[in-house]
């Protein structure tokens, strides 16, 4: 029984299925749902000092329009949260501290193919979170 699924998004379209999975997962059981983005600070400290205000800016914005178009796709009042920090350590938390079944995400990030198999975020979830972690990949056109 599932209670409780965490979606992770980075606002990519390569998350775009595993939302569509998890909301039906979500559905078949009843489930709440939670969506999470969160603001990589690392990538922010990374940049030129005299963009990461505007960077930190830009990044909390794709965030709450992530969080939106998964709210107007659900057939169900969700929560949603954005956190600053480590992506993966953030997820993390996140699904400890709301008790959730399951943490769904997608394979690729905004980043794109820098990883052969899977996502480095997401590769650090799978191997690092208590929760069970459901990752979907998005198919290629040829493939839907």
């Amino acid at each position: 029984m599932l209670d409780t699924v965490v979606i992770a998004t980075d606002g990519s379209e390569s998350v775009e299925r595993a939302v569509t999975v998890a909301l039906d997962l979500a559905r078949r059981f009843d489930a709440e749902v939670h969506t999470l983005y969160v603001v990589d600070t690392g990538e922010v400290e990374s940049s030129p000092e005299t963009l990461r205000e505007e960077l930190h800016t830009a990044l909390e914005s794709q965030g709450e329009r992530a969080l939106e178009s998964i709210r107007k796709h659900a057939d169900r009042e969700i929560v949603t949260a954005v956190r600053e920090g480590d992506p993966a350590a953030e997820i993390r938390e996140y699904a400890r501290d709301h008790d959730a079944d399951v943490v769904a995400t997608g394979t690729r990030g905004r980043h794109g193919e820098n990883r052969f198999l899977i996502g480095s975020v997401a590769e650090r979830v799978v191997r690092t979170c208590p929760t069970p972690v459901l990752t979907v990949r998005q198919l290629d056109p040829s493939e839907a």
